[in-house]
């Protein structure tokens, strides 16, 4: 079962989290919170593990309209929010992945139509 939506781009890192960022922007999201997995992983679990993982960033990203709607509807669905966009590209990889939740899946979660 598949629950995310994921791109393959022929970009760099840097360039797929900048044209994620705008991308986002331009559909009315911006992002809150960003967490640098490799350099937590380098931190926490030493250069190894950052190795092995890769470049990998997870955005976490906010539509306020869309959150407030949602919200309303259905208060606990603060615990799915932000909304986290990954993009990763492990350290042999040519190309970049960029992937998000699959909205459908976040609805099923819910009780509200």
């Amino acid at each position: 079962m598949s629950y995310t939506h994921a791109v393959t781009v022929a970009l760099s890192y840097p360039d797929a989290v900048e044209r994620t960022r705008q991308a986002l922007a331009e559909q009315g999201f911006g992002v809150l919170t960003e967490i640098d997995i490799k350099a937590t992983f380098e931190k926490k679990l030493g250069a190894e593990a950052a190795e092995a993982v890769g470049d990998y960033v997870i955005l976490g990203a906010c539509n306020p309209g869309l959150a407030s709607r949602a919200l309303a509807a259905e208060p606990e669905l603060g615990a799915l929010l932000p909304c986290n966009v990954v993009v990763r590209r492990g350290a042999e990889d040519t190309e970049t992945t960029v992937e998000a939740i699959d909205p459908q899946t976040m609805v099923k979660l819910g009780d509200s139509p």
